[in-house]
């Protein structure tokens, strides 16, 4: 059973938190001050500190510093009514894990205890961690890719890679440049989305003095700048009918000739593009230069969708839970449960795989872990356009319905598709984005029947 010290001066606050953690299953034992505090953590095995700031005597913030300088020390949650933004910014620095600001719901106190606890009552997932990698997942539409970057990447042709904002295709590329011959040269990538056509030939092509206003110096642009290695342009379906003419020059012959400039040089560049469009369909509507397309497509590489790959996010959310504990200084971050994995497979990802960062990185600032599935729920709203539904993301009112009202709601969708496609099970799950295996064990979970009526 794990231990809570409660530390604080109002013993009606320090009671009522003891009880509501004593009636979830949890051990408190309690103390008015930072010495009882110490004296207490000498001779009980304690697993979270839930501390006062401001008390007589020592503050919150002694006691948190005396228990950072501790050999495995317990996690420690803050609480005040009289918050500052230098106060959570020390207490941060320190190392507390949470800050909990009075007065504050019971309900909410308990959920962040089970945070801090990594509570298996949330049924933590153990995913074993794969080799380092670039880019993650083991699904089939990714082996597949794999396999196309590994036959290319040697070859010196362009390459075209296609795919949805997120999905990853400046990591396709990069691997496709350390698994080439050019792996010793430069790797440049430039988003054509971004830049005006003016500033597009200037960053591409450079410039020399004088060929601006205010332009006092020569200056290398990115076809020059990746001389021997890699230029990647991200994007490139959003460039405009005049500009695609001077990049086809280029591809043509390998001259680059500076804006303001009389002098012309070559240079050896692999060129590979990228787009979230149909450039074929670019093509066919005439906005897009056929002979540029097919002086790019030495080689077509299609990044899939993540909702194409449901069961890669387990690895993914995993694979971004330890990279975010790193990037806090933090040994480990709990997580992710099984609730937060079945909310995070119904979600449909617009913004795929960089969407799924944004999503993990939020929750766990916000909650310091990754076991709570109404957190990610409630990110997954914010983040949501206002829109878009979100059947993963309910309306919750307390902690003992909210895993219930989640299950319900996913209940709810699965037989509505389900029913949509005449109990094919195998149609669902490509609807819903996940393996039929999974579908299967997850009617098993909810109760639903083969045939839904």
């Amino acid at each position: 059973m794990a231990t809570v010290l409660v530390v604080d001066d109002d013993a009606g606050i320090r009671e009522s938190a003891a009880m509501a953690l004593e009636k979830v299953g949890l051990k408190t034992v309690q103390a008015g001050d930072v010495t009882t505090a110490l004296q207490l953590l000498r001779v009980h095995r304690v697993d979270v500190v839930l501390s006062d700031i401001y008390m007589p005597g020592e503050t919150g913030l002694t006691l948190l510093q005396a228990i950072a300088e501790r050999p495995d020390p317990p996690r420690v949650i803050l609480m005040t009514a009289r918050g500052t933004i230098e106060t959570t910014a020390l207490a941060q620095r320190i190392g507390a894990f949470d800050y909990l600001a009075k007065p504050f719901d019971l309900r909410e106190l308990i959920a962040r205890v089970r945070a801090a606890l990594g509570d298996r009552v949330a049924d933590e997932v153990e995913i074993e961690a794969g080799p380092a990698s670039r880019i993650i997942g083991s699904h089939p539409s990714m082996v597949a890719m794999y396999k196309a970057i590994a036959r290319v990447a040697p070859l010196n042709v362009p390459v075209v890679i296609l795919g949805e904002s997120g999905s990853g295709k400046e990591l396709v590329a990069q691997s496709i440049h350390d698994l080439g011959d050019r792996v010793s040269g430069p790797f440049i990538a430039i988003n054509c989305g971004a830049i005006p056509d003016t500033l597009l030939e200037n960053e591409l092509f450079g410039s020399a003095r004088g060929a601006f206003t205010d332009s006092r110096q020569d200056r290398r642009g990115a076809l020059s700048r990746a001389d021997g290695g890699t230029l990647f342009l991200d994007e490139i379906g959003d460039i405009s009918p005049s500009f695609q003419v001077k990049l086809l020059r280029f591809l043509q012959d390998g001259i680059v000739t500076p804006l303001g400039s009389e002098k012309s040089h070559r240079v050896d560049v692999r060129l590979i593009a990228a787009s979230h469009r149909d450039i074929k369909r670019l093509v066919a509507e005439g906005t897009f230069r056929e002979d540029l397309y097919y002086r790019m497509a030495g080689y077509e590489i299609v990044v899939p969708p993540l909702r194409e790959r449901a069961s890669d996010i387990p690895f993914l959310a995993d694979h971004f839970r330890r990279r975010i504990a790193a990037e806090m200084h933090r040994d480990s971050i709990p997580g992710p449960s099984q609730g937060v994995l079945d909310v995070l497979a119904a979600h449909p990802w617009p913004g795929n795989v960089r969407e799924l960062e944004q999503v993990i990185r939020r929750t766990i600032i916000d909650s310091g872990a990754l076991v709570d599935p109404a957190a990610v729920a409630s990110v997954l709203r914010d983040i949501a356009p206002s829109s878009e539904a979100k059947p993963a993301a309910p309306s919750v009112s307390s902690l003992d319905d909210e895993l219930v009202s989640l299950d319900d709601a996913e209940r709810r969708h699965i037989i509505a598709v389900l029913r949509a496609t005449g109990g094919n099970q195998t149609q669902a799950a490509y609807i819903l984005g996940i393996e039929r295996k999974t579908l299967a064990r997850k009617m098993k979970r909810l109760d639903i029947p083969i045939e839904p009526s």
